[in-house]
Parts: C-alpha cells; sequence; structure tokens
C-alpha cells in the first residue's frame, strides 16, 4: 500500500466521519446484517476477499457494509485487517483436479469427460429487472428452497473431473510449462522486481482490480494484441487446503471456494523441432469471480509474449498498475492538500507570463 490516507484536522475529521455513519443510516430501513451481505451478496464478497488477498467471508462482509458497497474500498480495508494477521502457516500446493465441482464449462470441446455443468450462472438469462424481488419475504425464500431441494438428488461423493486441457496435452498439442520452484516468491514480502518470474506475476493478477484485469484482457482480446483466447476449461468450486503442523505431518484445515480458468491461445513454434502447438493461460483466484479468472489468464498469455508490442504484453506495465488498491491509493491522495507545490506552479506560470510580456527584463 503505497499510498493512504493521513491525518490532520482532527475536529473536522471527526465530524466528517460522523456524518458519514449518518448518510449509510439515514434512510430509515432496517441496518443491513453482515451475515445478510455474505449470503446475498456472495459476488461482492468473493470480489472483495480476492482483490483484498484473505479468504475471510465475514471479514470481507464486513468490510463492504462498512464501505457502503464501494468494493475497491472495502478490498483496502481487508487487506489493511490482513496487514495486523500472523502468518502462523504456509498451505501446501492444492490440486485443482481435486475440487469440488460447483461450475464447470468449456468452450473448447462440446463432450468433455464428466459433462458440462451449468451451476449458478447468468450467462444463459435475459438482462431484465426482475420487480418481484421488492416484495421477497421469509415466507417465499423459505418456500422456494423447500421446493428447490425436494426432489434434488444429491450423491454423497462429488466425483472428481480430469482436466479438459490434458485432452491436448496428451496428443502433444500444448506446449508444457516451466517447471513451478518448489518455494515460489512472495510478493507481499519480497520487492518485486522485471523480469518478474511467472510466480510472482500470477500473485500480483490473483490480487489485482477485476475492473483493471478485465480493460487490460479486452485490449488484447479486441485487437489492440494478439490474445484471441479459447476457453479450455473454466472451473468454480472448493478445493482442499492442506497444510504441515508443526510436526511436519500434513494437515487437512478446511477447503477454499475458487475460479480457475484455463485459455487456451496462439499457436506457436515451441521446442527444439519447432512444431506448432497451442500455448495456455492460467488464471485463479478467491471466490467465485469468472471475469477476473479469465482475465487473469489471458493476461498471463500476453505477458509472455517475446517481443512486447503493446500494453498488455508489457509485463512492466501491467504489473504496476492492476492492484486497485495501490492505484485508488494514489488517485485519491490527489485530494489531500498539495498547496505548497501547487504555490510553486503559480509562481512559476506568473513569472513566465511576466516575461513573455516584456514586464521583467
Amino acid at each position: 500500500m503505497g499510498y493512504v490516507a493521513v491525518r490532520g484536522g482532527t475536529e473536522a475529521i471527526t465530524e466528517a466521519m460522523k456524518m458519514l455513519r449518518y448518510f449509510r443510516l439515514k434512510g430509515g430501513s432496517r441496518p443491513l446484517e453482515v451475515r445478510q451481505i455474505q449470503e446475498q451478496l456472495r459476488l461482492a464478497v468473493d470480489r472483495v476477499m480476492s482483490e483484498g488477498s484473505l479468504y475471510a467471508p465475514f471479514h470481507a462482509a464486513l468490510a463492504l457494509k462498512q464501505a457502503e458497497g464501494d468494493t475497491i474500498e472495502a478490498s483496502f480495508i481487508l487487506r489493511a485487517y490482513r496487514s495486523t494477521l500472523p502468518r502462523s502457516y504456509v498451505s501446501l500446493p492444492a490440486d485443482t483436479r481435486q475440487m469440488r465441482i460447483l461450475r464447470r464449462i468449456s468452450a473448447a470441446f462440446k463432450d468433455i469427460p464428466g459433462g458440462q455443468l451449468l451451476g449458478p450462472t447468468r450467462d444463459y438469462t435475459q438482462r431484465l429487472l426482475d420487480f418481484t424481488l421488492v416484495e421477497e419475504g421469509e415466507k417465499q425464500v423459505a418456500e422456494f428452497i423447500e421446493e428447490y431441494l425436494k426432489d434434488l438428488d444429491i450423491p454423497e461423493e462429488i466425483p472428481s473431473f480430469p482436466k479438459v486441457i490434458e485432452l491436448l496435452r496428451l496428443e502433444g498439442l500444448l506446449a508444457e510449462e516451466e517447471p513451478v520452484k518448489p518455494e515460489p516468491p512472495d510478493i507481499t514480502r519480497e520487492p518485486l522486481t522485471f523480469p518478474a518470474p511467472r510466480q510472482a506475476a500470477l500473485q500480483v493478477l490473483a490480487r489485482g482490480e477485476t475492473g483493471g484485469l478485465l480493460a487490460l484482457a479486452y485490449s488484447s482480446m479486441k485487437g489492440y494484441g494478439d490474445i484471441h483466447p479459447t476457453i479450455g476449461e473454466l472451473r468454480v468450486g472448493y478445493v482442499p487446503l492442506r497444510l504441515k503442523d508443526s510436526w511436519g505431518r500434513e494437515v487437512y484445515a478446511g477447503r477454499v471456494l475458487v475460479t480457475e480458468a484455463e485459455v487456451i491461445a496462439r499457436l506457436e513454434a515451441v521446442g527444439e523441432k519447432g512444431k506448432p502447438q497451442f500455448t495456455l493461460g492460467y488464471g485463479l483466484c478467491f471466490g467465485h469471480n469468472e471475469l477476473k479468472a479469465i482475465s487473469m489468464a489471458v493476461l498471463d498469455r500476453a505477458m509472455r509474449s517475446t517481443k512486447p508490442q503493446v500494453p498488455a504484453e508489457d509485463q512492466e506495465f501491467v504489473l504496476s498498475i492492476v492492484d486497485g488498491i495501490e492505484s485508488s491509493g494514489f488517485a485519491a491522495h490527489y485530494k489531500l492538500p498539495h498547496y505548497i507545490t501547487f504555490q510553486s506552479d503559480l509562481d512559476r506560470l506568473r513569472t513566465a507570463r511576466r516575461y513573455k510580456g516584456g514586464e521583467v527584463e
């Protein structure tokens, strides 16, 4: 967090904080419960967790309430809270093939092992205002849930699914990925240097602001670049989280909701023999956030271009601006007093005008 708020004029700031609370509550409606936000505004909560870089649904919902729905401000609050927490353990690498799937689709193949699972999505609905939500009450909610669950056949064990891209890899049509280092860099503890290793770049993208990632990825898709992706597989689900305790034993700590995207990009001559192969872009983020995961995957592939020619392919450019907290802090700091620097600009301008007008010899 390179740019944060500074304090000054304590009494005025205190009154501004009181007014802020008044504007949140003055409508007269019942105060929102944090649990309501966590359960019914799940996508906003997931976005805050991802950009705040902390998997904590309750705290993300609390930050959203405090920020009056401003996701960047809520992410700022959550990341600030994260900085106060001790780091007791480091999780072991997660295998997303063990994911408990909520949603799984492929745009590359119609028939995939295990089948396409649409899951909870608005992709196939019309974007029309649903005025029935205005009068939605507890009775209607209870009746719907009872009816929905009545005939639902829930398996005792949720099966795991193979990766779709493995079909291409088996045929040798997909370029091999670079080996993963056993101890990847930690961008929260080590300064980012360029050229950054892919593992560090993916960390930055995973914490990036959704809109910023989307804008840059869209620039490549739109023609200001050369990455026109096909989604090999998009997954949303829970992955098991494991760690090693103080005695070195592997311990199951719980599960984490993530979105994973693997996009198939342009053909390139790869390897010693120079045979053309597809290349892959990868994205994974906390929560259910498909646009972010897809945008992340596109940028991952774009930044590995051998000869960067456009902004989305310039690693230093992308990684330096996609953090929403950093960039919003930079923009917001212009609201703070700049009296001395502006007076200096005024003095230079007035002096230059006098010279131009012949008033000064």
